[in-house]
């Protein structure tokens, strides 16, 4: 059995970085949440952080988005798109 390199990579693969916003989000939603039924103070609070915690993760995103590459070369052949017919014309199943 011989030892072959794996080819190499030919897309690369952008992972967005840790981010605290969507526990925040839902610790501020469950905040006001709880504050629709303990009071209107808590409900605000709650209210107000998760509308923060999402504004924070949707800069960062597209921050993340700006980073990316505009065009990737592409030197794998493209796959061609699965009709949904058959060759005597009736549809898969």
């Amino acid at each position: 059995m011989a030892h072959e390199q794996p080819p190499p990579a030919s897309e690369i693969v952008q992972l967005p970085g840790p981010s605290w916003a969507p526990p925040a989000l839902a610790i501020g939603l469950a905040v006001a949440l709880v504050g629709a039924f303990a009071g209107w103070v808590y409900a605000a609070i709650g209210g107000i952080a998760a509308v923060v915690a999402l504004w924070v993760w949707f800069k960062r995103t597209g921050y993340d988005v700006a980073r990316l590459p505009a065009e990737q070369d592409l030197d794998t052949a493209v796959l061609p798109p699965l009709s949904t017919r058959r060759a005597d014309g009736r549809n898969r199943r």
